[in-house]
C-alpha cells in the first residue's frame, strides 16, 4: 500500500510541476501554446486558463491527500 501511495505522490508532484509551469506570468505563459493568444480573441485564453486553473487545484489536493497519507503510514 505504501508503495502505491509513494508512485502516486510522485506522479502527483511531477504533473503539478508541469502544469504550474503551464500557467501564464506577467508575460504570459506555456499555455499560450495551447489556444491562448495568437489572435484568436481572450475568450479562447481564458477558457484554457480557466480549464488549467481546475485541473491544477484538482492535482494539487490530491497531491495534498498523499501527503497526508505518507505522513499517518510513514
Amino acid at each position: 500500500m505504501l508503495v502505491v501511495i509513494t508512485a502516486l505522490h510522485i506522479l502527483l508532484s511531477l504533473a503539478l510541476i508541469g502544469l504550474v509551469l503551464l500557467h501564464r506570468g506577467q508575460g504570459g505563459g506555456l499555455s499560450d501554446m495551447f489556444g491562448g493568444g495568437g489572435g484568436g480573441g481572450l475568450h479562447g485564453s481564458a477558457v484554457v486558463e480557466r480549464n488549467l486553473d481546475r485541473i491544477t487545484v484538482i492535482v494539487g489536493l490530491l497531491f495534498v491527500g498523499t501527503n497526508s497519507l505518507l505522513v499517518i503510514y510513514l
